[in-house]
This record gives C-alpha cells, structure tokens and sequence, in this order.
C-alpha cells in the first residue's frame, strides 16, 4: 500500500501519542500505564504548540506516522487553550515530583544547542518524529523527512534525539552528530542512563 501525506486529522492524535509512547520508549521512564498517557499526551500537546509544520502519513485510512517541525518565521498552526493548560500543569507537576528527571535532559538540551548555536544559525527543528511501531510498511519515516525536505528546501534544521531510540535513523538519511552529552535521569526508585544528541542537516 502506498504512504499518503495528507493534512492531520484531530481524531488521530491519540494515534500519535500511542505512536510516541512507543517508539520514544516512554516505558523506561515511567512504569504506571496512566501515566504514561498523561506523560504521552503532555509530550505531544507541547509539541503540536510549537509546530508550523504538521505533516501526516497515512497508509489507506490509518494513520502511519507524523512529523511536526518549528520553522523560523511560520506561523503555528495548531495551538489552542486547552492544550495550552494542559501542557502548564503537567509541567508544574512534573518540575514538583519528577525535577530530577526531565530538568537534566532538558539542561543537556540547552547545552548542546548553545554549543550548536556559537557556529549555526538554523532555520527550523524537528520537534517531533514517530511513525506506528506495529506497521509492516517500510519508509514510514524516510518519506515525512522528504515531504519536509521538499517543503523547506534550502533550510538548516536540528533536532534533539538519545539513544532509547533509533537515532541511527537520522545518520542514514544524512543528518551530523552535531553535539552529545550523557546524562542519569533521577526518577527516585529508577534511574535511566542516557546518552543525548543534537543532530542537523541541511534540507538540498
């Protein structure tokens, strides 16, 4: 069957979350199955915010996997109140109970960026990747890059990857290791050792 882009249905987005829960292995953060669909639904809520790129694949009717970027100077498309409140309690939430362990990602983030940012003057991130993780369709993900290669030609991007994920992924299809840091994330009874990278490419 062949991957459509298409515009992002609203009905799909719990599609989406499930699809981050997933592939970003959220598992290893958190164990409580509720949670992880606050902490999913947290997660793709601050990103939607963000992004003025919204890019779908769909395989037939089903949903197959999204990619959202912020690009300097594009309007956002998709950022309502609800989402908005949602995204300020979770944080508050989360910065209370869990400081330990998405204030140290988010420092090696920082970090890596500032280095990023003394050499690069970027157009736009990736702030967001995640294709369905049960589908036996190949290139799921190669064909959003190209759908937002053909878009923004010509533009610098980055985006922030670690290794619980397939970061490889991004090397195959031409973006550098710009930066990386290690880090443990401390969530009290569990600690995570990780590796973060920021990777960028320039979109020919």
């Amino acid at each position: 069957m062949e991957i459509e882009i298409r515009e992002l249905r609203k009905r799909d987005y719990g599609k989406a979350i499930q699809f981050a829960i997933t592939g970003m292995h959220f598992n290893l953060y958190l164990d409580h199955k509720f949670l992880l669909h606050l902490y999913g639904r947290y997660f793709w809520y601050s990103e939607l915010q963000c992004a003025t790129q919204v890019i779908a694949a769909y395989l037939g009717d089903e949903l197959a996997g999204v990619l959202l970027a912020d690009m300097r100077g594009e309007k956002k498309r998709h950022r309502t109140i609800g989402q908005t409140i949602y995204v300020k309690i979770f944080m508050f939430l989360q910065n209370t109970f869990y400081k330990g362990g998405t204030s140290i990602y988010d420092a090696a983030n920082r970090e890596m960026l500032g280095e990023y940012l003394e050499k690069n003057q970027p157009d736009g991130q990736v702030v967001f990747l995640a294709a369905d993780p049960d589908s036996k369709e190949k290139g799921i993900g190669t064909k959003l890059l190209e759908e937002l290669e053909r878009r923004e030609r010509g533009k610098d991007i980055y985006l922030y990857t670690d290794d619980a994920c397939t970061y490889e992924f991004y090397e195959h299809r031409g973006f550098v290791r710009s930066s990386e840091r290690e880090v443990v994330l401390d969530f009290g009874n569990k600690k995570v050792p990780l590796k973060c990278f920021l990777y960028s490419k320039l979109m020919k």
